[in-house]
């Protein structure tokens, strides 16, 4: 992971990152996992043209589960538990901004595109997961040309309680802060939150802010020995709302259980899910003004 300080001047948004297009989760069990996202308000509105993968959608917020038995992310969820496998940016330029990428020492993530299909430039993240870059996504976007309408289906379903993308919380090595910090920072150029500014429930590690503020970035070390199984993974995404309590109800009447304990319980600040799945959870924040 270790980048070239010296090959590009550092910018304050050097990719001209506009927020996140979509989150993939990979799974060889996708009917039990989109049965968990339906219940936290995500609608499945389009299937992909040649691969086994679902476009799921609520408001603003697309989600993509990836099924396809041959991409090497979802076969090694098999017999385990779903893996939150990527993230796409939205960027001002996606060639560009995986060249830049690149050429501060990451590694381009393989295409599986086919004939007529978008090639959606890609680097490696942390645990085998992907960064995509997508330039595609006001009046034209690449789930035109790679997706199929479900038909009847209202293809922009509303969000619970007018929710968004908060963030992405990412477990890391103990001791290596600093070191995800710099990737971060010089790559995309997110800015570290002083700790004393913390958000959600969730108060501990370190958090970044992208560099247009439209959402964060948390890097969480282990606690101690006990927690720290070696692996260092993209871990839960963070969903903000302006009304934790309304959205928090919403979903409960939805059949979403939340964690209620005296250390950790939904509030006005946020909630965190009880862990579906194994793997999947997911976090409410309250969205600032």
């Amino acid at each position: 992971m270790a980048l070239n300080r010296e090959a590009l001047p550092e910018s304050p948004d050097p990719l001209g990152l506009e927020g996140i297009e979509f989150i993939e989760y990979a799974t060889l069990q996708p009917q039990a996992l989109g049965a968990v996202l339906e219940t936290m308000g995500f609608r499945p509105v389009a299937r992909h043209r040649s691969r086994e993968v679902t476009l799921y959608r609520q408001g603003t917020m697309n989600l993509v589960l990836n099924a396809h038995p041959d991409d090497a992310r979802a076969s090694a969820t098999e017999g385990g538990n779903p893996l939150l496998s990527a993230v796409a940016f939205r960027v001002r330029d996606a060639r560009l901004a995986q060249a830049r990428c690149m050429d501060l020492g990451t590694w381009e993530a393989p295409s599986h595109a086919q004939a007529m299909e978008l090639n959606i430039p890609a680097i490696h993240g942390p645990g085998g997961s992907h960064f995509y870059f997508v330039d595609r996504w006001r009046d034209f976007s690449i789930y035109d040309i790679d997706f199929v309408p479900i038909p009847s289906v209202d293809p922009k379903p509303p969000a619970v309680a007018g929710s968004g993308w908060f963030g992405v919380v990412q477990y890391i090595g103990l001791g290596r802060s600093a070191e995800w910090i710099a990737f971060y920072r010089q790559l995309f150029g997110f800015v570290e939150i002083p700790d004393d500014q913390r958000f959600g429930v969730m108060p501990a590690g370190k958090l970044m802010r992208s560099p247009s503020g439209r959402f964060m970035w948390q890097l969480i070390e282990p606690a101690g020995l006990d927690d720290d199984d070696g692996r260092e993974r993209l871990q839960r995404v963070g969903i903000a709302t302006q009304d934790v309590p309304a959205a928090v109800a919403a979903l409960r009447a939805r059949g979403v259980q939340f964690v209620d304990s005296a250390r950790l319980h939904p509030d006005d600040r946020g909630a965190l899910t009880v862990t579906q799945l194994g793997s999947v959870a997911f976090e409410l924040v309250h969205a600032q003004d």
